[in-house]
């Protein structure tokens, strides 16, 4: 095997390069830059990092270009010196795996991707993501996933039986679209609402009064910030006006590490994680979100989240020349 520098004279990574030289370009991966774009946009000027945004749609493949074979609006010439993907459109299959087949090829060509293609993948797929929590031993709702109608129908039958409600959630999906509780057989939708494919997971009910959970940012493994969310109903996503408050990590040891070690396990730069505490003081990670907005939390944290992520992206990406493998 060989190591060298990744392909072409623009190997050389040059974050904090500032007056001599070309300074370092980063990528911000978004349809809709909006307030998120702003803050890193931001963040990676206070670096005197230049950043530009630009959608995985409009990405692509050019085999002609050895080593350059990824194509990037406004890098048509060079490959950018780090990626950070603030979103993943949508789409048929063909164009997600392409979208997704960029992260991976940006990687493998030596550019730094925050999060990169193998996380988004462990986190925008609900199944996968709680088999890796399952199997690395983090406590997470009971969950099913199945094609089978008639299998999904037997597990309501049985947890309704037994006094407990599921949630029904698309196998993709965010910001608390699509969710459904799920009370009985009669109440469980048809499968083609959910693209075929069932994914029930135990509703928990949570410990205090009132419809609530926690989300915790964590930034290269260490949880940063964190608020309680207070939902209108069951659904507390702040996307679904859920109201932010700030919460003391400090008080909830619990909270912190379950958040730091569920984040482990995905093997993630960044995540945010939405956390519940049932009647039996049991604390459970409901979902990770490998692209998570943090507008709401931002609002209750005196921490700058935006400065947190370029900070820590530069800093352990692209402050050295970056090597690649070639078999």
């Amino acid at each position: 095997m060989i190591l060298r520098d990744c392909f072409g004279d623009d190997c050389l990574t040059k974050a904090n390069t500032g007056a001599t030289g070309d300074k370092c370009r980063v990528v911000i991966l978004t349809d809709d830059p909006g307030w998120h774009g702003a803050r890193l946009r931001e963040a990676f000027e206070s670096r005197g990092v230049v950043s530009s945004f630009a959608s995985l749609r409009d990405c692509r493949f050019d085999f002609h270009r050895f080593g350059r074979s990824v194509v990037l609006p406004g890098f048509e010439d060079r490959l950018p010196d780090g990626v950070f993907v603030r979103g993943v459109p949508g789409g048929t299959l063909e164009q997600v795996v392409l979208r997704l087949d960029v992260l991976h090829a940006l990687r493998l060509l030596g550019v730094p991707v925050y999060n990169d293609g193998r996380a988004i993948e462990r986190t925008v797929d609900k199944a996968m993501t709680s088999f890796v929590l399952a199997h690395a031993g983090i406590a997470t709702p009971a969950t099913w996933v199945t094609e089978s109608e008639a299998e999904a129908r037997g597990v309501v039958t049985k947890e309704t039986a037994g006094g407990r409600e599921l949630v029904v959630k698309p196998l993709f999906g965010s910001q608390g679209a699509g969710l459904k509780r799920v009370n009985g057989v009669a109440a469980l939708p048809a499968a083609p609402d959910y693209d075929g494919v069932y994914y029930l997971q135990r509703y928990i009910e949570p410990a205090a009064p009132g419809w609530h959970d926690w989300r915790v940012f964590v930034i290269n493994g260490t949880a940063v910030a964190a608020m309680i969310r207070h939902g209108k109903d069951w659904i507390t996503n702040v996307s679904q006006g859920g109201r932010c408050e700030p919460a003391d990590l400090a008080a909830h040891d619990d909270l912190r590490s379950l958040a730091e070690d569920a984040v482990g396990a995905l093997e993630m730069d960044y995540a945010g994680v939405d956390l519940i505490r049932d009647g039996e003081g049991r604390t459970h990670v409901v979902e990770v979100n490998g692209i998570p907005a943090w507008k709401g939390l931002q609002s209750v944290s005196r921490v700058n989240i935006a400065q947190r992520l370029a900070d820590d992206f530069l800093d352990r990406y692209l402050q050295r020349p970056m090597l690649h493998s070639v078999a």
